[in-house]
Order: C-alpha cells, then structure tokens, then sequence
C-alpha cells in the first residue's frame, strides 16, 4: 500500500481512481463495509482504490477542546486499512486553513487534481468541506461536472443498531469491550509503554505492566479485564494478562492506571511499546480492607482470566 502525507503528495502520474473518504476511527465493521465496497470497484474498474483520512481527528481543530477518545492510532489505522487490500492511503493533515475549504474546493483540489477519482464511495452521512456544508447530494452533483460518479455504501446495521465510532466509544467508555469488539470485528486495542509503576503489585507476587497510553487513547472504565497482551517485534505470540483500570483505591491512589498483570511471565517488559487487546470486562474497581483480601481477589482474577481467554474468540 503507498501511502501519502497530504494529498500535495499524490505522485503526478498518478491515474484515475476509486476513492472514500472519512476519519475512520476504529476501522469498524461499517468501515470495513464502505472500505471493502471501494477495494472492490476499484478491481473491477481495473483502477487504484484509495482512503482518505485525517490527522489530527477533525473536531479538535473546528472545535479545540472536543477531541474524541481514539480508538486507532494512526499507524494502527494505516494497518487494518492495509489488510482490506487498499492500493493507497493518503493522510491530510487537517489543518485550520485545511478546514476553511468550501465543499466545492474540496472536491476540486482533493478529488479531481490530486486523486482523478472516477468513484467516490460513501456513506449516506457523508459531510465535507467547510462547515460540513456538502453531502451525498451535492456530491453527486460536483461529480457530474467534474466526471466521477458517487456510490452509496449502505451503512452496516445489526438489530437496529448502526455501527458508528461514537457508539463504540461509548462501550469502551462503560467498560463493555465486548459490545465494542462486536462491532470492531475484534477486540479493542490499546496501546502504550511499559513505564516504571509504585512496584506495590511485584510486592504482593502480582508484577504489573504499567502502561502510558496516548493523552486521547479510548481507555476503558474503571475495573478488571482479561485480555492479551502483544509485544513488538519478534516476541511470540499474545500473552494473557489479567489488567486493571483505575486508581488503586485499596492504596488510596490518585492518578488513573492502566496495569497487566501477565500470566505465567517472568520477563522484563520496562521500555517496551506493548498493545492489550481487551476480551471481557471481569468485575468493577473495589477497595480492600487489607493486602490479603486483596491478593485473594487477584487469585481469582487471574483464574477467570484463563477460563475467559481459553474459549473460543470472535
């Protein structure tokens, strides 16, 4: 998959080509659709399929302070996209004179110029240029002048429920990672450094991985979860890790954590950039009396953990 910085940085010779548009975040099942619906046209046409995406996350420039919780990093999202068989990805930075284009100037500059696009893929929701002034309509429209046509990918639904970013962060939110992976087609995946912790979990048997996750990252509610954990490189395969969202509160803690408690484990993960793919939402944060009725707890997430992680995945 090529991949562009700005569409200024479409190589000129560059032909025709079957394009969709949008944030994306998450690379959810509707995306996958809409994504998948491009990739298609693109092979039967005999043309490039390409996605166009944004950085930073639109809302924070039109709306400084709304930054929604991500639940794809970029490079995370450049590879799902890659795996639907997308022949190019260009990331437009989006910028607030970026945002200043009319819906008519988008088109021109973005669609016609730099990408010749022949197919434009969308969802009926579809919203461009400034102010979010153009849709499908006016779309189509600006297609019969400049020579494209536009395609309506249906939205993907399931017993009513369309699957939307905003409606996936609202289960990372409330702690149902499963509702989420249900609509992800996978589990949600957060990603972050191992950094040095208060080493309370080492002292009770229980060493964690303490994770410093992305300032916007879709973390989810305070509790216990079993999931797997995913090193770099060439480090094998997924560990299961029983991990725990929140603040400590038998420690009296403060500052929100995210800790992985790795399963049958005895290396050194300080320094490592790691991922927890989240699989089930075990119980809520609890406070403890005392260490033992702690460590007992701990036991017992640990064994639910391994019953959890050795069923059958999505």
């Amino acid at each position: 998959m090529q991949r562009w910085r700005g569409y200024e940085a479409v190589p000129g010779g560059f032909g025709r080509s079957v394009v969709t548009i949008g944030v994306f975040d998450g690379v959810h099942r509707g995306h996958q659709a809409i994504i998948g619906h491009t990739v298609k046209r693109a092979r039967d046409l005999g043309l490039q399929s390409v996605v166009v995406t944004f950085d930073p996350h639109p809302a924070e420039v039109v709306r400084p302070g709304s930054h929604p919780a991500v639940l794809t990093e970029p490079v995370r999202k450049a590879e799902l996209i890659e795996q639907l068989g997308v022949d190019a990805l260009c990331v437009v930075p989006f910028t607030p004179a970026f945002s200043q284009l009319t819906a008519e100037e988008f088109v021109h500059d973005v669609l016609v110029e730099a990408l010749h696009a022949a197919v434009v893929v969308e969802g009926d929701n579809f919203r461009f240029g400034h102010k979010a002034a153009g849709d499908l309509t006016m779309l189509t429209a600006l297609g019969r002048t400049f020579g494209f046509t536009v395609e309506e990918a249906p939205l993907v639904a399931e017993e009513g429920l369309i699957f939307s970013s905003t409606y996936i962060r609202s289960c990372v939110d409330a702690g149902d990672v499963a509702a989420a992976a249900a609509a992800l087609g996978r589990p949600h995946r957060l990603g972050g450094v191992v950094v040095r912790g208060d080493q309370r979990g080492r002292e009770i048997g229980f060493p964690t991985a303490n994770l410093m996750c992305h300032r916007y990252a879709a973390i989810p509610a305070d509790g216990v979860y079993a999931a797997w954990l995913i090193r770099g490189g060439k480090n094998g395969g997924p560990l299961p890790a029983s991990v725990s969202v929140g603040t400590n509160p038998t420690f009296n803690g403060r500052e929100r954590r995210v800790e992985a408690y790795v399963l049958d484990f005895a290396g050194d993960l300080y320094g490592e950039r790691v991922s927890l793919d989240f699989v089930a939402h075990l119980r809520e944060q609890r406070v403890y009396t005392g260490i033992e009725p702690l460590v007992a707890q701990i036991r017992e997430d640990v064994e639910e953990t391994r019953r959890v992680l050795a069923r059958p995945s999505i």
